[in-house]
C-alpha cells in the first residue's frame, strides 16, 4: 500500500458540475483516506451549485475560478462541455477526473483524451472499482472454471430525464451525443473487455420508443471476443420508476457458471459440479481482501496520484484512464455503425494497449 499523505497537505478539489454524479463523487471524496478538500464548485444552475458547495464548505464560482482554485478538478458536466473544460484544466496543469462518456462521438472523445495526455487523469468508468465486478473478474481468472464460452449481460434503468436522475440534458443529443448505449452503457462496453478480453466484431440493433430524436433507448448487441467467446448485451431505458440502474451478468464457462445479480455488492454466484458458492456485501469484500484485491474507490486512487504529483513524484498510468475510455468509444462507434447498417457485422480495431 502507498504511504499515507500528510494530513497538513490536503488536495484541493474543484467540481465542474453539481448534479447527481458530482454529489456522488463529493461523498466518495469525503470518505477517502487521502486528505482533501472541495474548495470550489461551478454549475450553470446556480441553486444546485450553491447547495452542493454549502455541504462541502466550498465557494461557488465560474469554471475558470474552479480551475484556478484547485489542484485537481472533476468534470461532471453534460458531455458536450467535456472538451473545452478538459483543455482549460490541462492548460493550467491541473489533474483531471473526467466523467464518461468523454465526448459526443469517437472523434470528440479522441480530442478529450489528447487534451488530458499531459496531466494526471482518470475517467469515471467506476464499475472497475465495484466489489461485485472485481469479484467476478477474480472468478473469471480462476483456471478452475475453464474458458469463458458465452456471456449474457442485461443493463436497464428508467429513462434518466425523470425520477431521481432528473437529467433533462440526457434527452438532448447536442448535449449528450446519443442515448442509452453511449451515455449509460459505455460502462458495459468497458467492462466486457476488462473482464473477457478484446472484442473483434460486433453486430447490433437499436430502437427509440420514447420518440426523442437522436436518443436511442434500446440496444441489442452481439459481440465476439478474439479468444472465441461471445457475449450478448441488452441495454434499455424504460419507464418503470421502481427500477433504477440494475445489471445482471451471466458467464458460462467450461466448468462453472458465474452470475452477478447486483453491480456493487452482489450477490455473486459461482456454480460448478460440486455445488454453489454465494458472496455478497461484507463477505464479498472480505473474500476480495484475502486475495489482495485493491478495494479503494476510484476517487481515493485518483487523490493519491494527485498528491504524489504535487510532491514532484512520478505518476504512472492511472486505471481507468482516458485511453481506456477512448477504447470504450471505439466499441460504441462500431456498435452504432452496425445498428445503422441494420445489424451488419462490424470489425473492431485492435486496441493500442492490452486491456
Amino acid at each position: 500500500m502507498p504511504e499515507e499523505i500528510p494530513d497538513d497537505e490536503p488536495v484541493r478539489v474543484g467540481l465542474l458540475g453539481a448534479g447527481l454524479i458530482a454529489a456522488y463523487h463529493a461523498v466518495q471524496l469525503n470518505l477517502a483516506a487521502v486528505p482533501n478538500r472541495v474548495v470550489a464548485v461551478h454549475d450553470p444552475d446556480a441553486g444546485r451549485a450553491a447547495a452542493l458547495a454549502a455541504g462541502q464548505g466550498a465557494e461557488v464560482t465560474d469554471a475558470a475560478g474552479v480551475i484556478a482554485a484547485s489542484d485537481a478538478v472533476f468534470i461532471c458536466t453534460w458531455t458536450s462541455e467535456h472538451l473545452p473544460l478538459a483543455r482549460a484544466a490541462a492548460a493550467e496543469g491541473r489533474a483531471v477526473f473526467c466523467e464518461k462518456p468523454l465526448g459526443l462521438d469517437l472523434a470528440g472523445a479522441r480530442e478529450v483524451a489528447d487534451a488530458l495526455a499531459a496531466v494526471p487523469s482518470m475517467v469515471g468508468l467506476v464499475l472497475r472499482s465495484s466489489p461485485a465486478l472485481l469479484g467476478l473478474r477474480e472468478m473469471v481468472r480462476d483456471p478452475a472454471v475453464g474458458r469463458v464460452m458465452n456471456v449474457v449481460f442485461r443493463d436497464d434503468q428508467y429513462l434518466p430525464t425523470q425520477g431521481m436522475y432528473a437529467s433533462t440534458w440526457r434527452g438532448d443529443p447536442a448535449l449528450a451525443g446519443s442515448g442509452v448505449l453511449l451515455e449509460h452503457s459505455i460502462h458495459d462496453l468497458d467492462i466486457l473487455e476488462w473482464l473477457f478480453g478484446e472484442v473483434d466484431t460486433v453486430a447490433a440493433q437499436e430502437a427509440g420508443f420514447h420518440g426523442i430524436v437522436g436518443i436511442e433507448d434500446s440496444v441489442a448487441l452481439l459481440a465476439r471476443f478474439a479468444g472465441g467467446a461471445t457475449a450478448s448485451l441488452t441495454t434499455v431505458w424504460h419507464d418503470v420508476l421502481s427500477r433504477p440502474s440494475q445489471r445482471r451478468v451471466e458467464v458460462f464457462c467450461e466448468r462453472a457458471v458465474l452470475t452477478l445479480e447486483g453491480d456493487v455488492d452482489g450477490p455473486l454466484r459461482r456454480q460448478d459440479s460440486a455445488g454453489e458458492e454465494v458472496l455478497e456485501g461484507e463477505a464479498l469484500r472480505a473474500w476480495l481482501t484475502e486475495r489482495g484485491v485493491d478495494l479503494r474507490s476510484a476517487e481515493e486512487r485518483f487523490l493519491r496520484a494527485v498528491a504524489a504529483h504535487l510532491r514532484g513524484e512520478p505518476v504512472g498510468r492511472l486505471d481507468p484512464d482516458p485511453a481506456d475510455a477512448l477504447r470504450a468509444h471505439v466499441l460504441a462507434d462500431a456498435v452504432y455503425r452496425s445498428a445503422r447498417g441494420h445489424g451488419d457485422q462490424v470489425a473492431v480495431p485492435a486496441p493500442r494497449h492490452r486491456i
